[in-house]
């Protein structure tokens, strides 16, 4: 079996976006294919990535390159329970593999969402970019070894890259299965939204010093009867389709809510906001009708909004998060460091953390210049009176790291995985 030895590994990392290699990606592959792990793989190509590099220039063509590679992370990590490695193919490629039970149809779609997020403008050096992905799927077979994961992904990514009204191509050599359309998906959501199907499921949180549990994050689930589990990120798109994301918002605060209310007094519960939500002029007040009708104490709730979320009116937004605030809520700027990290919403928020993208921790105990920005972020909260909340956090060095760079408090797969319900009051109460 092929292994690469931690420092291997890291030494394997690629210079523009920091991911690990091929190599390191053809390891971790057969290693999962020999231990008998379901495995799924994606090989993604940026269409005419060179003429990117000829408009803009290479800078530009580097910061398009790392921007792909942390969507790319936010997406898995946001999307596969299970374990998963992304990693820079070469070029303007890149791989995601995941070995966790999943069905062709809900694989189909992850690869779809993924492409869509790629898809959205970049902001570069040279102007705004705007990238054509492809993607190869396949599903591993009983038997398969890397080395022909790897060549069937590459020749199913040949045709994609040559055919430009197809985006994904299956290594097997089918064109994309007819799955459930998006009207059909759109249906099946008014069907989850009134029946048992959607479940909310926690992220511990713990503290950087002495790590103790302090709360959880609350992620929406779909268990699809036909697909399987839907991560929150293909979830919340297929309710904008529908024009049901506040509904839908509603629904998993409400759940969230009600699962928390049995936890011990001292662990808090985070929620996140979506878009739909500060767009409605009564957000504040209904949200606060909600916490107050299921008994869950203002003072243990965070709110989290990304930029995503602050992007149409963020003076509404400020109003909207100020009134919650007053009632003792504490407001997190999500996914800091993953976007354009606007400053100016460090004035304008009535804000209590920063919650730092898992790409701003992933290199920390392997790159100086990493540690350096995580130490400037944390300096910078410091001075603003925040607290800083690591994403991401995988491995000890990582935590060790954060917690000596003034990081508060740390979520990610080193300590915990995402849980039901009933799990995360057995951790609490243990």
């Amino acid at each position: 079996m092929t292994t690469l030895h931690p420092d291997e590994f890291e030494a394997s990392r690629d210079a523009v976006t920091g991911l690990p290699g091929r190599e390191a990606a053809r390891a971790r592959l057969s290693e999962w294919l020999q231990h008998g792990e379901q495995v799924h793989a994606l090989l993604i190509g940026l269409r005419r990535f060179d003429a990117v590099n000829l408009a803009y220039g290479s800078a530009s063509g580097d910061a398009a390159l790392g921007e792909v590679a942390a969507r790319l992370k936010h997406f898995a990590g946001d999307e596969l329970d299970g374990a998963w490695l992304a990693a820079r193919s070469g070029g303007g490629q890149f791989l995601l593999l995941s070995a966790q039970p999943c069905s062709r149809e809900r694989w189909q779609m992850i690869a779809a969402q993924l492409l869509d997020a790629l898809a959205r403008p970049i902001a570069a050096p040279g102007g705004t970019l705007r990238l054509s992905p492809r993607a190869a799927l396949l599903r591993g077979l009983p038997h398969d070894d890397a080395e022909s994961v790897l060549d069937r992904l590459g020749q199913a990514l040949s045709s994609a890259m040559n055919q430009s009204a197809r985006r994904l191509s299956w290594a097997d050599g089918e064109s994309t299965r007819a799955g459930r359309s998006a009207a059909q998906l759109e249906a099946d959501l008014l069907h989850a939204l009134d029946g048992n199907e959607i479940e909310v499921v926690y992220q511990p949180q713990f503290a950087c010093t002495g790590d103790h549990l302090t709360g959880a994050e609350a992620l929406a689930r779909w268990n699809h009867p036909e697909l399987g589990r839907i991560g929150a990120g293909a979830l919340f798109a297929v309710a904008e389709r529908a024009d049901h994301v506040a509904q839908l918002s509603r629904h998993v605060a409400r759940l969230a809510l009600k699962g928390a209310k049995r936890w011990p007094m001292d662990l808090r519960l985070s929620l996140n906001v979506t878009p739909s939500d500060l767009a409605s002029g009564d957000f504040a007040a209904e949200f606060a009708a909600l916490a107050k009708k299921c008994g869950f104490p203002a003072w243990r709730l965070t709110l989290e909004v990304t930029e995503q979320v602050l992007l149409s009116d963020v003076n509404h937004a400020a109003q909207a998060l100020g009134t919650l605030a007053g009632q003792g809520m504490r407001i997190a700027l999500d996914d800091f460091g993953a976007g354009f990290c606007n400053f100016r919403y460090l004035k304008l928020l009535p804000l209590h953390y920063l919650k730092l993208d898992r790409s701003m921790i992933d290199g920390i105990a392997g790159d100086p210049r990493d540690l350096a920005v995580l130490r400037a972020i944390v300096a910078m909260a410091g001075a603003l009176d925040l607290k800083v909340i690591a994403e991401g956090v995988e491995n000890e060095a990582q935590r060790a790291l954060a917690a000596a760079e003034g990081c508060t408090y740390y979520q990610g797969y080193l300590r915990a995985q995402p849980m039901s319900a009933a799990d995360f009051l057995d951790l609490a109460r243990g």
